[in-house]
């Protein structure tokens, strides 16, 4: 595989260690990675232990095999998720371990496969991560998720180019996104994160009732509960307040829309690459809050089952700022990667909401969440939406209207 500098790497490794995650000393780390990524896998490993990591433990993937098992396992194979699995992730949890996903897959792994297949894979392992998914979901633990280039995914983005100048290119548009050409990328990120603080801070303040959505192939209402929260850039553990960042790289404010209160039509602005296999030019209409109405040009069949998993992958747990001056978004590329391409555009989510979005939601019962309008489900799927031709308007409570975003931008000033 393709790799750059070895300083580079080490600024990428240490970036996704100490802002990442924010490694504790004595602190357990669990990595998550593929064996593509292997050798910057074990710079990250070995940077841990140099931090006073108490042990480091990786969970291996390979995309070859996985592609296999999914051709030739029966779907009730692909539907048992063996019970140590689920034990060993809440073990990690549980002793307070820190948990970083490399993440390097080509978007096309699952092209062909049966989508009942995947739908049963997918659904049968949310279910069996169900808790470990609750201390990420309420950030009981520090988690965070980067992304390395390998072939198939460079050169899905950079089509014609050779493998070893795709990820060339790839390599480079990670490090500019996630600021790793900067001098001090932590110094770097700390701006970004007061940024980000700043517009979730002015947004809690205003307490929108609703949100209006306009754009080509998108008029949508969204109606926000009473006492949500707007989160985005660093977050802080439940209990031992330590901040880290979910994401990187990441440009958006986030919260949780109310699950019952949702209207319109919403076309997406970017294709999903959910599960192996891309979802594109999809179309959404909702009435209170559940999805009535669906068509995709591609991909419409994957995009069905997605719906189908259970009663809530049909409404909302998620709605995200983000400006088009974001670097994701300038670059111009579309990188068939979640991680990146919603941090080019606003964007929905799919599926289960983030129980810290609610005021004390990380306490609440399913039903105390639902009574609130905090939508429960197997599934959170992100979609992009967003462009430069969006408009956002938000309701007050006294049903005044003012413009939160134009033409994409912000505007609002959050000084």
């Amino acid at each position: 595989m393709r790799m750059p500098s070895q300083d580079k790497l080490e600024k990428y490794a240490e970036l996704a260690l100490r802002t990442g995650v924010n490694l504790q000393e004595q602190q357990k780390l669990m990595i998550n990675s593929t064996i593509e990524g292997a050798e910057f896998t074990r710079i990250v490993a070995r940077k841990a232990f140099e931090m006073g990591a108490e042990d480091v433990h990786i969970n291996w993937s390979d995309d070859e095999l996985t592609r296999m098992k999914y051709e030739y396992a029966s779907q009730e194979t692909l539907s048992e998720v063996p019970e140590w699995q689920q034990q060993k992730f809440t073990y990690f949890a549980e002793q307070g371990a820190a948990i970083l996903s490399i993440r390097s897959t080509d978007p096309d792994l699952l092209k062909g496969i049966d989508a009942g297949k995947v739908a049963a894979a997918n659904k049968a392992r949310s279910e069996a991560m169900s808790t470990f998914r609750n201390y990420t979901m309420n950030d009981r633990l520090q988690w965070s998720i980067v992304s390395i280039p390998i072939p198939a995914w460079a050169q899905k983005i950079f089509p014609g180019e050779s493998e070893e100048t795709a990820q060339d290119k790839l390599w480079e548009q990670i490090f500019s996104i996630v600021r790793v050409d900067q001098k001090d990328p932590i110094a770097a990120w700390e701006e970004h994160n007061e940024t980000l603080i700043k517009a979730r801070e002015y947004l809690n303040k205003k307490q929108y009732s609703k949100l209006v959505y306009k754009a080509p192939g998108t008029d949508l209402e969204v109606a926000l509960p009473k006492g949500h929260i707007w989160k985005g850039g660093p977050a802080t553990t439940e209990k031992e307040n330590i901040q880290f960042n979910p994401n990187m790289p990441t440009e958006e404010v986030f919260t949780a829309p109310h699950k019952y209160g949702v209207d319109g039509k919403v076309t997406c602005t970017k294709p999903l690459n959910y599960g192996g296999n891309v979802i594109d030019g999809f179309t959404l209409t909702f009435k209170e809050g559940k999805v009535t109405d669906f068509s995709a040009e591609e991909g419409e069949e994957t995009l069905k089952h997605l719906l189908d998993t259970d009663e809530g992958s049909r409404r909302l747990g998620e709605l995200a700022l983000v400006p088009h001056e974001s670097p994701i978004s300038q670059s111009g590329l579309i990188f068939y990667n979640t991680l990146y391409d919603e941090n080019a555009s606003c964007h929905l989510a799919l599926g289960k909401a983030y129980p810290n979005n609610m005021t004390g939601g990380s306490d609440m019962s399913e039903e105390e969440l639902d009574q609130n309008g905090i939508n429960h489900s197997l599934s959170h799927v992100d979609f992009m939406m967003g462009s430069d031709k969006l408009d956002i308007d938000g309701i007050l409570e006294d049903g005044s209207k003012e413009a939160v975003m134009r033409q994409g931008s912000w505007a609002i000033s959050f000084e």
